[in-house]
């Protein structure tokens, strides 16, 4: 007997699906009304209207109270101060905005609210006025001790069942649940079938629908833990990091842009989405992994590569014009500080402990134990960090010699006493002797390269001289690059050089294109001609690089660090020849036959400031290569006999051996891996540096910067009975161990409840909490909190264990429910909160994505690794950039990859994905919105991704069947995971018949049955 509704769900066109799910459209919970109204809306009401107008005052005057929702809309003895979605009508904004006609009392009376304020609460009504209280908030009088989540976590009994309610094999966790049930007069639902079990695990576990073969096995598996087994193998595949890392990122608000009005992008944010997905599949323990993501380099120093870990702190976005395009001592500047460590402090406690700290901003926290004091103490915690690209090494070993090198080197900078002192020694000073001897050896012969291909980007002409010198002509950009190609039949290449002409056509000279005659190199590449790289060019790193004469703050060393906003300079010595040597880190080259090099040059910053007559050459001589003669001063201090050198000659002769030997150590280690994360040291990006200390920060009176009060003491909350709260550190990496400490610890309730409440949303669309990252008094109650406790205390006892709690929750009855409905239990538990079936749940953003790749067949298992653009880039429109998704090729390399792996920009999401309530990465998601909507059902008819992947979804078909009926069972089994009945068959293939193989494809992905679990 075939499933009821089965194949009416399949039959329907795409619009009258639309129409059919835009009429029964389900909401689950939006945090984003509700985060508007806590942070805009309820510290207005506090500050203004409740002296007057809540349960504080005297009397309520004109009987109005606005300190809980249904009061607010009862209104007082004019009627109800605020009519959802019409704030015109509302009194509460006549009143505000002091209307002139006399009917309502302008409010407060006082004075007119700020006109932010009042556009505030405008929206606030516009959007349905969402009010999160649920009862008077003065009447909500209890001490930390009685609130649930700040309570010691004691293991709950586990209820013992009567044999009715005992039918089946049931664990601890549904003996919580169905004694609640039977409390209620309520029963389970049975057993799911096995097809339905397959889709729903394997969507929940891995983020990916089960393949044909899978179901067939696991339905026809006799075997009595044949579904342990398929948790056990799905618990297992690397496909399940991917899948709760996604989830992890939804909480940090993750992306690779900075958002704010110039979005920049942020190229080496994804490691940290790699540290994600390894750390959730080697099953790292939770407090482990919660210490690493706050504190890893101060907790851990000799595994550097949990460096990527920090890029959790550094996930959200990151106001560029306030933090790097104005000055230090500007008062925007500081208000720019506190706001981005807010971020950092939200992201933190929302996420570890479900805690609403933000709140207390402005004034201690009206319905939390939360002071305003303990809030800017977690802002001192954040002092001293900044947000950039952070350098990492993955081999420890590597990372104490570049530590070590790197130190020394700084201190050479420095002039350290202690340092300099140690070159007048003989020892260094006969290693000095060896080294100057190599700069009096033969000269180096070098070979020019003759161009053969030359390209720019912006329109400047480069012109081949006779001496294999290139000439720069036509338009000046602001900005250009060029691309030098040239083959040469040298062997074993250990260093080019890159020579800079002077010539009288150029201004001044030359050799730059500048007015007065200078030039900004900002970055110099090469690449090897190569069969073995996918695009036909190897890199070819650069070691080191040396000069003749370098501009003041303008080194050669600038051209090759990776860095957009430095660059190698030569003003004021213009109109003269100067060159510049790079060593290769490896030799270039192969024997037997000729090499062909490419040379990219670019000159971008700051703007204007291209090369005008530049050679190239390149040289086999033994290392190190450099430019051809020393400084003045240390050539005549080389010079002299060493007996009768002076100890300042010897000190300077030192120096410059120190640092060449110094900067050739750092140079030939593997390159450092680059992360966007959490810094107290990193490379200056215009006025954003790093500070030696933390910066002061004062608990701010209403918020307001022009009211600094006492000096914040950093520190955690003193609500969490038996932990520390305040470490007075006064270093930066030291405060953040401390709270790292503090959130980790086994005492602390609010960590081991919040994670374990969100493992259950995971599987079941909502947690035993409703408000995931709000365990507040204004947050929801635990629906079971004896099964909260339960889970939360065996969690921690476990070794915090995410794998062994995610098999616990889906190897239980209550998750293998089915979910059908049942009008009877739907009157007294409409909602299922009480979980007498399960939840139906339409798939996430990536989800659909993934499924439809699998299904086409063109899913692309990659793991790890910069992430996939599907956008081209344009040009950015003044700040902005701008994205153009649908310009995407979607047979590119790498187009095929999970959705977890797509480039993600915070304020030009990609439609698609933003039509399925893909995350906002411009504020923290803790839960998703799941829509029905009929955007989605025109997405899957329309979207260019889509029809790319119906087609090769049809391709597939017709590899595997010749005629159209064969096809649709091929289809369904990969669609839908099930076969198709006989009237199915005979409908789809002539449908296929008639409209194509494609088409058909796409009506089937469009169906409720693909987008939905059940």
């Amino acid at each position: 007997m075939r499933r009821p509704g089965r194949r009416d769900a399949v039959r329907c066109g795409a619009l009258a699906l639309a129409v059919f799910q835009a009429a029964a459209a389900v909401w689950a919970g939006d945090d984003s009304g509700r985060d508007f109204f806590e942070a805009r809306v309820r510290p207005v009401l506090i500050e203004n209207c409740y002296p007057c107008h809540s349960a504080q005052a005297a009397k309520s005057k004109g009987g109005l109270r606005l300190d809980d929702r249904e009061a607010t809309r009862a209104g007082g003895d004019s009627g109800p101060a605020v009519t959802p979605g019409r704030p015109d009508e509302s009194l509460l904004i006549q009143a505000v905005e002091h209307a002139d006609d006399g009917e309502v009392a302008p409010m407060p009376p006082k004075g007119k609210l700020p006109d932010e304020a009042i556009a505030d609460l405008r929206r606030w009504i516009e959007q349905g006025a969402v009010d999160p209280r649920d009862a008077s908030e003065a009447s909500r009088e209890e001490s930390s001790a009685d609130r649930w989540a700040l309570r010691p976590i004691e293991r709950p009994a586990v209820p013992t069942l009567d044999d009715e309610a005992r039918r089946g094999s049931l664990g601890p966790v549904d003996a919580f649940i169905r004694d609640r049930l039977r409390r209620e007069g309520l029963g389970p639902s049975p057993e799911a079938d096995r097809r339905t079990l397959i889709r729903r695990l394997s969507f929940d576990l891995i983020g990916l629908p089960p393949t044909p073969e899978e179901v067939r096995a696991f339905v026809a598996d006799p075997a009595s833990d044949a579904y342990e087994r398929l948790v056990d193998r799905l618990l297992a595949s690397p496909h399940y990091g991917e899948r709760w890392a996604r989830r992890w990122m939804d909480l940090a608000h993750f992306a690779e842009t900075h958002g704010h009005d110039q979005d920049r992008i942020r190229p080496n944010a994804w490691p940290y989405r790699d540290y994600l997905v390894e750390s959730f599949n080697r099953d790292k323990p939770y407090a482990r992994f919660v210490r690493e993501q706050v504190a890893a380099d101060a907790l851990y120093p000799d595994e550097p590569g949990l460096v990527a870990a920090l890029g959790f702190l550094a996930a959200g976005p990151w106001d560029e014009s306030s933090l790097r395009d104005i000055r230090e001592d500007s008062q925007d500047r500081q208000v720019g500080y506190y706001l981005d460590r807010d971020d950092m402090v939200a992201t933190v406690m929302s996420t570890f402990v479900s805690s609403t700290v933000h709140c207390a901003r402005c004034h201690d926290h009206k319905f939390d134990p939360i002071s305003q004091a303990e809030y800017y103490g977690l802002q001192a915690v954040f002092a001293g960090v900044g947000r950039a690209d952070r350098a990492y090494d993955t081999d420890p070993a590597v990372a104490r010699l570049r530590r070590e090198s790197t130190a020394r080197r700084k201190a050479l900078a420095e002039r350290d006493p202690e340092l300099l002192d140690t070159l007048q020694g003989d020892a260094i000073q006969a290693e000095v002797e060896a080294w100057g001897a190599r700069w009096s050896g033969p000269r180096i012969p070098w070979t020019p390269l003759d161009p053969s291909a030359m390209k720019t980007e912006a329109g400047t002409i480069l012109e081949a001289q006779a001496d294999r010198s290139i000439l720069a002509g036509g338009p000046t950009p602001a900005e250009e690059t060029y691309t030098i190609t040239a083959t040469t039949e040298v062997v074993g290449i250990t260093a080019f050089r890159l020579e800079l002409l002077p010539d009288d056509r150029l201004p001044s000279g030359g050799p730059g294109r500048n007015a007065n005659g200078n030039l900004h190199l900002t970055e110099i590449a090469v690449f090897e001609a190569s069969s073995d790289a996918p695009d036909g060019w190897r890199p070819a790193p650069i070691a080191t690089a040396t000069s003749d004469f370098d501009q003041a703050g303008w080194g050669i060393a600038a051209a090759i660090d990776g860095d957009p906003k430095t660059a190698w300079g030569i003003h004021p010595e213009v109109g003269k020849p100067h060159e510049g040597v790079f060593e290769f880190r490896d030799e270039v080259g192969r024997a037997g036959g000729e090499t062909t090099l490419r040379f990219v040059l670019r000159q971008t910053f700051p703007a204007g400031h291209p090369i005008g007559r530049f050679r190239l050459s390149v040289v086999a001589a033994p290392r190190p290569v450099r430019v051809g003669s020393l400084p003045g001063s240390l050539a005549a201090s080389l010079a002299t006999p060493p007996d009768r050198r002076t100890p300042e000659q010897r000190r300077e002769l030192g120096e410059a051996y120190l640092a060449e030997t110094l900067d050739r150590q750092i140079a030939a280690l593997p390159p450092a891996r680059l992360v966007y994360a959490a810094a107290g040291d990193f490379v200056p990006d215009g006025s954003h540096k790093p500070v030696p200390s933390p910066r002061p920060v004062f608990v701010l009176k209403r918020g307001d910067i022009r009211q600094p009060g006492e000096p914040a003491v950093p520190g955690a909350l003193g609500c969490v009975a038996g932990l520390e709260a305040r470490f007075d550190r006064p270093g930066e990496a030291d405060r953040r161990a401390e709270l790292a400490r503090w959130l980790s610890d086994p005492g602390n309730p609010l960590t081991w409840r919040s994670i374990v409440n969100r493992a259950w949303q995971a599987h079941f669309g909502r947690g035993l909490v409703d408000t995931p990252s709000d365990f507040g008094r204004m947050g929801a109650a635990p629906s079971h909190p004896e099964l909260l406790d339960w889970l939360a205390w065996t969690f921690r006892e476990d070794g915090g264990s995410l794998k062994r709690l995610d098999r616990l929750i889906v190897t239980s009855a209550t998750y293998r429910q089915a979910s059908g409905s049942d009008p009877a239990h739907s009157a007294v538990d409409a909602d299922n909160r009480l979980l007498w079936r399960m939840n139906r749940s339409r798939l996430d953003a990536e989800a659909v994505r993934d499924a439809v790749l699998a299904v086409s067949g063109k899913l692309d298992r990659t793991m790890g690794g910069p992430s996939i653009r599907h956008f081209e880039l344009g040009a950015a429109v003044h700040v902005t950039p701008t994205v153009d998704y649908t310009a995407y090729d979607w047979d590119a390399p790498g187009s095929g990859r999970r959705g977890v792996y797509r480039f993600l920009f915070r304020t030009l999401p990609d439609p698609f994905m933003d039509v399925f309530d893909a995350a906002d990465a411009s504020q923290l998601t803790p839960t998703r919105n799941a829509s029905v909507t009929p955007l989605q059902a025109l997405a899957m008819l329309n979207d260019p991704f889509v029809i790319r992947q119906s087609e090769h979804f049809a391709h597939r078909l017709e590899s595997l069947a010749d005629d159209p009926e064969s096809r649709v069972r091929a289809a369904f089994t990969l669609a839908l995971g099930r076969e198709p009945d006989p009237d199915e068959v005979r409908e789809w293939a002539e449908y296929a018949s008639h409209r194509g193989t494609a088409n058909f494809c796409r009506m089937l992905l469009n169906t409720s049955e693909f987008l939905f679990v059940d």
